[in-house]
């Protein structure tokens, strides 16, 4: 670590926090702790920890004070992740229409935020000082598995209309003193990619920070291009808010010439977990109680695929308990080659509208049609919408200029193969591939219900 991250992590970043009244640093000392724990140990603390929570929560906030009351429940009837059951699950549609119950009586100064509506509706909820913190904490402890500290150099690729917008004086003059620098994510016209991959190289920064989908882009700008990338002494690319698909970790590490790690999580449920250089995909256990659950709302052991249901411990001025996140993913019950205690996820696989329904009732990934279009040397981008069981829609962005015959009939049959001989596919020839609101990129929508 370089003088000046040291000087910016143990001084100027803590004093940042003590300001903006955050306990980030201390958690954060604490989180680097507990992860050596053992899985035994880390079990009975959360436990301890979501006791406390649900105390917290049934005393200042009216939603959950008349919840229990209504279903004849004291705090101490949930003491362990299992009996969190008792308790109904949280959705967008529950938030929106208790929001003001969801409040707690003893909150400090909440913020109002959302989400991007990737996945339909806008999520509109609050945020604290304390659930802010745990965020902060959980990506910092993250990013040191990786050598890199706040003060050294990144990069952060972005799209939230919420961090673009911030971009006030205060702001700016924050992240050039802590040496992070925006890309924005939102228009990524060819000459802004090259004038950001110059300046990547000039920063040569540790870590590159945000959305796979825009690194990916500009690693294979960059090859097209024959410049040079892997020479910059970049530490990791620390990606984020998408799905990431293995062809894009293929391109980032070769030719950024660094590790990939991913982070899992959300605006909404916060960061849920992270991956060590072992590969681990470690929860943030200390802080978030993660379920897994079946279509019909039950349970699943480590192994089986399920949506990620969410409790945030600090949350306790805007609660999410057992909140739906729509994400699917699989538990693991192994143990970290790392040596930490925190359990992980054995894959996560993406929002259940990242997966299609062929017209059988298949279930299928929505890499099924994915890799039809990445085999195909003609084909530069490409979005897939299933409308349907009977109609799919596809826009692609061809290196000819066009989408001819020949490509039309390989998309066509390769999709057919799939989903059913029956099932209309409609292809569009467009110029782009337009990003979601929030500057995301989403390769796959299915408005099939797969529930």
């Amino acid at each position: 670590m370089s003088l000046y991250s040291k000087v910016v992590s143990s001084l100027l970043f803590p004093l940042h926090e003590k300001l903006k009244k955050h306990d980030t640093v201390s958690i954060r000392k604490k989180l680097e702790k507990s992860q050596w724990q053992s899985p035994e140990q880390l079990v009975e603390a959360q436990q301890l920890r979501l006791q406390t929570f649900i105390k917290t929560i049934t005393e200042h906030v009216p939603f959950y004070r008349d919840l229990f009351a209504q279903k004849q429940l004291a705090p101490q009837d949930v003491k362990t992740v299992a009996d969190l059951s008792k308790l109904p699950f949280l959705d967008k549609a529950t938030i929106a229409a208790n929001f003001e119950a969801l409040k707690s009586d003893i909150a400090g100064p909440l913020s109002r935020f959302n989400t991007g509506g990737s996945s339909g509706q806008p999520l509109i909820f609050l945020l604290g000082n304390e659930r802010v913190s745990y965020d902060v904490a959980e990506k910092w402890r993250a990013t040191r598995w990786w050598d890199v500290d706040i003060g050294d150099k990144e990069i952060v690729a972005w799209g939230s209309p919420i961090e673009l917008g911030a971009q006030d004086k205060v702001r700016l003059i924050r992240d050039k003193l802590f040496r992070s620098e925006l890309i924005a994510a939102f228009d990524l016209t060819p000459e802004k990619i090259l004038a950001f991959i110059e300046q990547i190289r000039q920063t040569k920064p540790a870590m590159l920070f945000g959305y796979p989908s825009v690194f990916d882009l500009l690693a294979k700008t960059a090859e097209k291009q024959g410049i040079k990338m892997n020479d910059l002494g970049i530490k990791v690319a620390f990606v984020t808010s998408e799905r990431l698909y293995p062809y894009q970790r293929e391109n980032i590490e070769r030719i950024f010439g660094c590790p990939v790690a991913n982070g899992y999580g959300g605006r909404d449920a916060g960061f849920i977990a992270h991956q060590c250089p072992q590969g681990g995909m470690h929860l943030s256990f200390e802080d978030i109680v993660v379920e897994i659950i079946d279509r019909e709302g039950n349970p699943l052991p480590p192994g089986q695929s399920g949506e990620i249901v969410v409790t945030h411990l600090g949350t306790s001025e805007f609660p999410f308990v057992r909140y739906r996140t729509g994400d699917i993913a699989v538990m693991s019950d192994k143990q970290c080659a790392c040596g930490r205690g925190l359990p992980m996820l054995e894959s996560i696989e993406g929002r259940s509208t990242d997966f299609v329904v062929a017209a059988d009732g298949t279930i299928l990934h929505g890499l099924s049609l994915i890799y039809i279009l990445r085999d195909m040397e003609t084909v530069d981008a490409f979005k897939i919408v299933q409308e349907s069981k009977t109609l799919t829609r596809v826009q692609v962005v061809s290196k000819t200029g066009s989408v001819d015959q020949q490509m039309r009939d390989t998309i066509s049959q390769g999709f057919k193969a799939r989903l059913g001989n029956d099932v209309e596919i409609e292809i569009e020839s467009v110029d782009d591939i337009a990003p979601e609101k929030s500057g995301k990129y989403r390769y796959v929508i299915s408005k099939v219900d797969i529930t």
